[in-house]
């Protein structure tokens, strides 16, 4: 996509479904012409070209930092420290600010690191070496000053506060739960099975979908309404909580449990398209423009015009 150069997934989808020849420009997408298109190059300079206030909702996952090498000189996310991390996060979203209408949102996937001597998944496996961009060779790092080896980074929420000193209202920290995640070779603590989505607005007030992020329902009511000791005045005063509670549908939750899903000629970073279209759904309206600064394989576009919304990679 836009980060092809800067150290994004290059898009591998021939085509996205409902959608038009690739060979479509950006202008063509912003006056309806088109339902999606993508730019190739530095994720740096193509911001640059796209209009202010061009885009409803930005859905993205940059490329997290000291994790994976994806074979570019000046790539994203092998910045030698955290600070210089988030300094290219923070030059990225002025210019994601720049092409947010007021009203928009922005969804930010990232994950956390380790600090240690040396950098990458640290797997040797086969499936690791399968996946274009997973394995960083054992090198030499130097763990940046203020931290020790083994410490959390804590590269999401440095990004988060660096964007809210910015000017971004932080709205909301997501935890993606995976029921499933990449194994670790870890004794003294537990595996990751989470990353963070960080909803990011430019103004107080903004679109937010509340019915469209609607989840199911656990038809449990509220409180602890079961407790042996409740008494029959207590039960009559619960009956609004029970029929509250046992609500098909509620207000969407925090912590979104999403399943990790593969794609074939990709790796570990492939966004599932459950989290891409709970983001989009929330965020935009049909006919709406979604961007997607990191492209990767494609997963935001072909969510988001499979949902009646255009898209820019």
């Amino acid at each position: 996509g836009l980060a092809r150069h800067g150290g994004g997934r290059a898009v591998e989808r021939s085509d996205v479904e409902g959608g038009v020849s690739r060979d479509a420009t950006p202008a063509d997408v912003l006056s309806g012409a088109a339902r999606w298109a993508c730019i190739v190059g530095d994720v740096r300079e193509t911001l640059r070209a796209l209009p202010d206030a061009s885009v409803q909702c930005v859905v993205t996952s940059p490329p997290y930092w000291g994790l994976r090498d994806y074979g570019c000189a000046g790539q994203i996310g092998m910045e030698p420290t955290p600070a210089e991390y988030v300094a290219t996060m923070r030059a990225l979203f002025a210019e994601i600010r720049r092409v947010l209408r007021d009203d928009g949102t922005a969804w930010l996937n990232l994950g956390d690191s380790y600090a240690a001597t040396t950098r990458g998944s640290s797997g040797k496996g086969d499936k690791q070496r399968s996946n274009a961009g997973t394995l960083i060779e054992d090198r030499a790092w130097a763990v940046p000053q203020g931290l020790k080896p083994k410490d959390l980074v804590g590269i999401p929420w440095r990004v988060a506060f660096a964007l809210q000193e910015d000017g971004w209202w932080l709205r909301s920290d997501i935890i993606w739960s995976k029921p499933n995640p990449m194994p670790e070779s870890v004794t003294d603590r537990p595996t990751r099975a989470h990353e963070y989505v960080f909803l990011l607005t430019k103004s107080a007030r903004y679109f937010y979908d509340a019915d469209a992020a609607r989840e199911v329902g656990t038809n449990r009511a509220p409180g602890n309404v079961t407790h042996k000791h409740t008494t029959a005045a207590v039960s009559s005063r619960t009956t609004g909580l029970l029929s509250i509670g046992a609500a098909e549908t509620r207000n969407a939750r925090s912590v979104w449990t999403i399943t990790p899903e593969p794609y074939e000629g990709a790796h570990f970073a492939t966004m599932p398209p459950e989290l891409a279209r709970r983001c989009i759904l929330a965020g935009s309206r049909k006919g709406d423009v979604v961007l997607d600064p990191f492209g990767g394989s494609g997963t935001t576009a072909l969510v988001a015009v499979g949902h009646g919304r255009r898209a820019l990679l």
